[in-house]
């Protein structure tokens, strides 16, 4: 008996899997993109013959890592993500013979800062964030040197800032919301002090480490991937913030209210004009091999971008998504529904 090669074994065992049928679509990944998918897995489930997806909120890196791990029914379908995916990851997708994915921007959202609304509205800057969430900042008596964080409450960094105890709770690494987070505010605050930023042309790890690394002693509280709980948390303890994406505000904003940023209360305006400080793209990312063979997948991505959904007067607006515009959706639709293959 003549053997296979193993590498045509696993092809045809991958074949096997999926032509022995899974019929609903599974989607992993963002807990901030999370509710966008779900709104239009519920839609779809009602207005189509196909069943509704199955929506697991896994955090960016985590649905990540299981939607790189190959193809088959018993890996995903498609992946969220609440930043743009990463080479190693892109990379990791065609080590494990993920070899065409689609990737589709769904429209932007806004990192806010917020607390309850029985306490007082914060304005903060970005290097005040910094000062307050940093594993490592300048020593208070002003010199180019480092320090492990000694700042325990908001008016040890600014005097006009509240007595209370710095208490921020937040996304964990896994999460794309706290990739975001470390780029757009922390970094943002980090470069204010010139000679950190000079660190950046000599030294790159050693800038990003100092810049991206958050404190661990308790100020920093961990919260998991589940937005909600935070909000739980916020509207208990009032002396605490709260870090999440735009859409969670929006959804709360009876209990909450976001901070100011740089001078900027995070509206959808704001964020829409790219005025608020903290601002992101969000993505999903789809598994070719799987369109045809998992049912209404091609179906399912034309509801999700199509003008009902994602445009302009779309239902996702209503969640708080920030539209692309209907130039950009446009060229969105017409790459997403060609299926066109990502290249990092």
């Amino acid at each position: 008996m003549k053997l296979l090669p193993i590498t045509l074994c696993l092809v045809a065992a991958s074949s096997n899997l999926l032509a022995a049928g899974r019929d609903t679509i599974s989607v992993v990944g963002s807990s901030t993109v999370y509710p966008f998918s779900t709104v239009v897995a519920e839609r779809f489930g009602k207005s189509t013959e196909f069943k509704t997806p199955k929506i697991e909120s896994t955090g960016t890196g985590g649905g990540m890592k299981l939607f790189c791990a190959g193809t088959g029914v018993d890996t995903p379908d498609m992946s969220n993500a609440s930043r743009r995916m990463k080479k190693s990851e892109f990379d990791m997708c065609q080590k494990n013979g993920v070899k065409n994915i689609t990737e589709v921007l769904v429209g932007y959202d806004g990192i806010v800062i917020a607390n309850s609304k029985s306490a007082k509205q914060m304005e903060l800057t970005r290097k005040e964030l910094f000062l307050a969430l940093a594993k490592e900042v300048p020593a208070k008596d002003g010199s180019e040197k480092l320090v492990a964080n000694p700042y325990k409450t908001w008016n040890e960094i600014n005097p006009k800032l509240p007595a209370t105890k710095i208490e921020v709770l937040g996304p964990p690494p896994t999460s794309g919301t706290r990739d975001a987070f470390a780029e757009l505010v922390l970094e943002g605050g980090c470069k204010t002090f010139k000679w950190i930023k000079a660190m950046k042309k000599q030294n790159k790890t050693k800038y990003k480490t100092v810049c991206h690394s958050v404190r661990e002693d308790h100020a920093y509280i961990e919260a998991g991937e589940n937005d909600n709980l935070i909000v739980q948390k916020l509207s208990a303890n009032a002396k605490a913030l709260g870090i999440f994406g735009f859409s969670f505000l929006e959804q709360n904003s009876d209990k909450l209210q976001g901070s100011i940023v740089d001078g900027k209360e995070p509206t959808f305006e704001a964020i829409s004009d790219g005025s608020y400080p903290v601002s992101r793209p969000l993505y999903f990312y789809v598994k070719n091999a799987h369109v045809g063979k998992i049912p209404g997948i091609k179906e399912f991505l034309t509801e999700y971008t199509s003008e009902s959904s994602m445009g302009e007067e779309g239902y996702l607006t209503d969640k708080g998504l920030i539209p692309l515009g209907d130039s950009k959706l446009e060229v969105i639709r017409k790459n997403v529904l060609s299926l066109k293959a990502l290249s990092l």
